[in-house]
């Protein structure tokens, strides 16, 4: 790839992202049982937010991969006692072969990944999740049928993704992630809780290149309206320092439910990265039924990040 790290979507070309759901589509075959590519590598994870399916995915990752992963939990190394980001990332740097970070700021995984003469992965921040939302193309790609083989972004163009909730971290790379496919994303939340303003405004000046439809939506009924994939997330993100407050009133009628999911298109999927608080941003019927990808979704969490370690730390 272009790029030493993977800190955001927005860095990466068209090129890079069907490298990368290529690569996680042979590694799903099972292609790294024959070559190990990670064999004697050494991936570090620093962890300030706890974590389910990025530490675990990860972990399993490195090591079908052939590697080994270290678990270096945020509380436990000297940042906490004051060393700085850059002296961490330099000595990480003579130990490690790469990265895997899960932050509060991202202004602290842009500075270690500045600092490290090795690979970063973003794990997630309050900012962005660009792994969760690469792993979501993939599996679109799946369940869509689409060929991406020869590298044209023209198989996402009558996509149709619509988020329903909060305009949080994962709002946010999926706008980044629309506007480099040229896919058409509605970002539907109550009004005052839209996606960072000048994300969406990047985001707005790239679309140009792709034909991306990229819009905001405070009326769910409306935004389903012919959906090929109806995305949520909780209604408020995990550990997040911003110091926004949620009224979980305001979002009442953002849950995504039978009623709402019979406005979509017919052939409509539902996609949640999980964890899910059942029964506030989705019912255990829209879960649990045939329209849900849920559990498919996470598991290429795997597939894809063992793709992106891959290219990038092998």
């Amino acid at each position: 790839m272009n790029n030493k790290d993977l800190i955001s979507i927005f860095d990466l070309e068209p090129v890079d992202i069907f490298k990368i759901l290529t690569v996680s589509g042979e590694l799903k075959k099972g292609k790294e049982k024959d070559s190990l590519p990670l064999k004697g590598k050494v991936v570090g994870m620093i962890f300030q937010k706890p974590s389910t399916r990025t530490r675990v995915s990860f972990e399993v990752g490195v090591y079908q991969l052939g590697g080994c992963a270290i678990f270096l939990n945020a509380q436990d190394l000297q940042l906490k006692r004051g060393e700085s980001i850059k002296d961490t990332a330099k000595a990480l740097s003579r130990y490690l072969d790469g990265i895997v970070i899960r932050a509060y700021a991202h202004e602290d995984v842009m500075e270690l990944a500045s600092y490290s003469t090795i690979p970063v992965i973003n794990g997630l921040t309050d900012l962005l999740h660009p792994c969760q939302v690469i792993s979501d193309v993939f599996t679109i790609m799946e369940k869509k049928n689409i060929d991406c083989s020869g590298q044209n972004i023209s198989g996402f163009a009558n996509i149709k993704v619509v988020y329903i909730g909060d305009g949080n971290n994962v709002a946010n790379s999926w706008m980044n992630m629309a506007s480099k496919l040229g896919m058409e994303l509605v970002i539907c939340v109550p009004e005052g809780y839209e996606p960072d303003n000048s994300i969406l405004n990047q985001c707005v000046e790239l679309k140009k290149e792709t034909n991306t439809k990229i819009s905001i939506s405070h009326v769910p009924g409306e935004a389903v309206k012919n959906a090929d994939v109806i995305y949520t997330d909780v209604w408020k993100s995990m550990g997040n320092k911003d110091g926004r407050k949620i009224n979980k009133e305001d979002f009442q009628s953002f849950r995504v439910n039978s009623e709402l999911l019979s406005g979509a298109g017919k052939d409509v999927i539902v996609m949640h990265c999980l964890p899910a608080h059942r029964g506030e941003e989705i019912t255990d019927e829209v879960m649990d039924g045939s329209c849900s990808v849920v559990f498919d979704q996470a598991e290429n969490r795997l597939h894809v990040q063992k793709a992106i370690m891959e290219i990038l730390f092998k």
